[in-house]
């Protein structure tokens, strides 16, 4: 079986363990009585049995596509119920990886008071070789692709859309997931349907529109706009389209604050947005060693995080 999601493995100099906290966070896990199938950018994965994973998300951040040595306090708890809440929302719409299986069952008591707030036990299923994003507005890769192109991923747009302009109707506009230490590479539906097939491929795209148009609805009615977000796919042994890794996360989503939106910016925003901005005024070529996140960006990088759970789920 396939392991849903990117699962980088993490060489490092610094191997901070889960018994060094900073601050209550959590920046590698380890279960004794479980095996350890990955160890991803944020996510440590571990067997259940030949049917089930556990998923931990932990407190690691990573900003293009490179894992930091300080993590963010509580980002792995915030992450998995922010996602939780949107696959509950969602399963009217299409089913997903969570299984109903206890983490209590699995770990001692100690792991599971630690843990359970960050875990999710799942399904195993096959990974599909897509990362199925979905744009509304013209902000990040597609704004460069626009300038450089008129379009995003091929799919032509009018012309003289300025930065962060909201777009006629919501684009899929897929990328290819990348091998370990790669960057994805944005792709034509074409492109897809030879990697997938076209079923699949159309199956996908009509998902991720239906599920962006859901969820942005709902969003900017609590005042947030949800400029794009990223989902990915399994099939399950019937073949069926099923809903994995995380969705509609501050990690994997950009959420705006409505009041504070204008096109012709980059906008203010809940999510790791307000890192990556940071980290274009220094001096570094995205590649590792990573620089220092000083302690104000880690603390206002938590408060967005907080901030968007909070406004989303009351």
């Amino acid at each position: 079986m396939n392991v849903p999601g990117k699962l980088h493995v993490i060489m490092r100099g610094l191997k901070i363990q889960e018994a060094e906290m900073n601050d209550e966070a959590i920046f590698e896990t380890h279960i004794d009585n479980l095996e350890l199938i990955a160890r991803g950018k944020v996510r440590d994965i571990y067997a259940i049995d030949t049917e089930h994973m556990l998923i931990v998300t932990s407190d690691r951040f990573s900003a293009f596509d490179v894992v930091f040595d300080e993590p963010i306090p509580h980002k792995g708890a915030l992450l998995t119920e922010v996602s939780n809440f949107w696959f509950e929302r969602t399963a009217g719409l299409i089913s997903n990886h969570l299984s109903k299986l206890d983490l209590r069952d699995y770990v001692g008591a100690a792991d599971y008071e630690r843990l359970q707030a960050r875990s999710i036990i799942v399904r195993r299923l096959q990974t599909l070789p897509v990362e199925a994003i979905v744009r509304g507005y013209v902000i990040g890769s597609g704004w460069k692709d626009y300038q450089a192109t008129g379009a995003i991923c091929g799919i032509a747009l009018p012309v003289g859309l300025q930065q962060a302009a909201r777009l006629p109707e919501p684009i899929f506009t897929p990328s290819t997931k990348a091998e370990v230490g790669d960057h994805d590479i944005n792709v034509s539906f074409d492109d897809i349907v030879a990697k997938i097939g076209i079923d699949k491929a159309c199956a996908i795209r009509e998902k991720s529109i239906q599920l962006y148009r859901q969820a942005a609805d709902y969003a900017r009615e609590r005042g947030i706009i949800i400029a794009d977000t990223k989902f990915e796919f399994g099939v399950d042994s019937d073949d069926e389209l099923v809903l994995i890794d995380e969705i509609l996360t501050p990690d994997s989503s950009r959420y705006w604050p409505a009041d504070e939106y204008r096109a012709g910016i980059s906008p203010p925003s809940y999510d790791k947005q307000f890192v990556r901005d940071y980290l274009e005024t220094l001096d570094w070529d995205k590649t590792p060693p990573a620089p220092t996140l000083p302690a104000d960006i880690i603390e206002r990088t938590m408060q967005k995080y907080q901030q968007v759970r909070d406004i989303l789920l009351g």
